[in-house]
């Protein structure tokens, strides 16, 4: 039985890319980023106080279709074609940080045990 105390958590909410448009907006932006297909983040809902583009609107300079649909190309498309792997593979853990970490403490293990070795002699 759910706790009547406790709000409903909309977070675990998979988030779907917005559709390709000729005027693309901050919220197309937003979803591109929750949706997962930046990779950036794993693709789920994101809350914030405020929205994407929030800033830029009440100061009265929103930010153009244009520069919106060159933001969302750069997050997307771009950043997919420069990476070796693609973007996504950090979320799948196969980004080889976990190996060069394990790598790592094992070249200092060494270090320190053929140290010790000469060290005693």
């Amino acid at each position: 039985m759910a706790n009547p105390d406790i709000p409903p958590t909309p977070t675990v909410k998979l988030v779907d890319p917005p559709p390709p448009s000729d005027k693309p907006t901050s919220a197309m932006l937003k979803a591109d980023i929750e949706s997962g297909r930046t990779g950036d983040k794993v693709g789920v809902l994101d809350p914030g106080l405020s929205s994407l583009g929030t800033d830029d609107e009440a100061a009265g300079r929103p930010p153009s279709p244009f520069r919106i649909a060159l933001a969302r190309y750069q997050e997307t498309i771009e950043r997919w074609s420069r990476s070796r792997r693609g973007a996504l593979n950090a979320h799948h853990g196969r980004d080889g940080t976990l190996i060069g970490f394990f790598g790592l403490i094992a070249a200092i293990g060494l270090v320190l045990l053929i140290g010790i070795w000469f060290g005693a002699r």
